[in-house]
């Protein structure tokens, strides 16, 4: 009976979930992080978020990183799988001090996100209104990966707390997923 419900739980799990952990394992940080079609990222794709957050938490422990950014992405991965308690704990560890932050508002996402999953409202509603205050630093721009000037909507993750308010009953993925684009890219024109 026991093979049985081993085999189960085997079949149940998609098998791009095995993927391979040594070759990500030995991925440099901005291959394993940021490469949207790579790294931890292909799991969480392919619907295997409780692997991947297993992978950022290894692969932090692995390589002794102390960058609060995979914290924050370990940290969502927990939270789309209910595991709120550990998200909340991550995201605590991603605060950035005042030097490190440039302006951006980043401690202000993050007070706003463990609002959300803490389900405290007048909290998030705080955070929200002190990010929407936030100037924009002078010279201020955000790059695409081609390295070129994108515009996006300021102040940054605003778009995310609005989703986030309109969705305020639903699970963190959910309401994350109601979220609008940050970035306004036009499409290159094909005639």
């Amino acid at each position: 009976m026991m093979i049985v419900a081993l085999l189960a739980a085997q079949v149940m799990q998609p098998a791009a979930c095995h993927d391979d952990r040594a070759r990500l394992l030995a991925l440099d940080e901005n291959a394993f992080d940021q490469d949207m079609t790579g790294g931890w990222r292909k799991l969480e794709e392919d619907g295997c978020e409780a692997e991947a957050a297993d992978l950022v938490r290894d692969w932090r422990i692995m390589h002794k990183s102390r960058d609060s950014i995979l914290f924050w992405h370990e940290g969502q991965l927990r939270a789309d799988i209910g595991q709120t308690a550990a998200a909340i704990a991550l995201f605590r560890r991603s605060y950035k001090t005042v030097k490190q932050d440039h302006g951006m508002g980043w401690n202000l996402y993050v007070d706003g996100t463990i609002a959300f999953l803490r389900h405290d409202r007048v909290a998030f509603d705080t955070a929200k209104a002190k990010l929407a205050a936030l100037p924009r630093p002078p010279n201020f721009t955000f790059e695409g990966p081609d390295g070129k000037p994108v515009p996006v909507k300021w102040p940054l993750n605003m778009n995310v707390f609005e989703g986030f308010a309109r969705c305020w009953d639903k699970s963190y993925k959910a309401a994350y997923a109601c979220a609008t684009p940050m970035m306004r890219i036009k499409a290159p024109d094909t005639k």
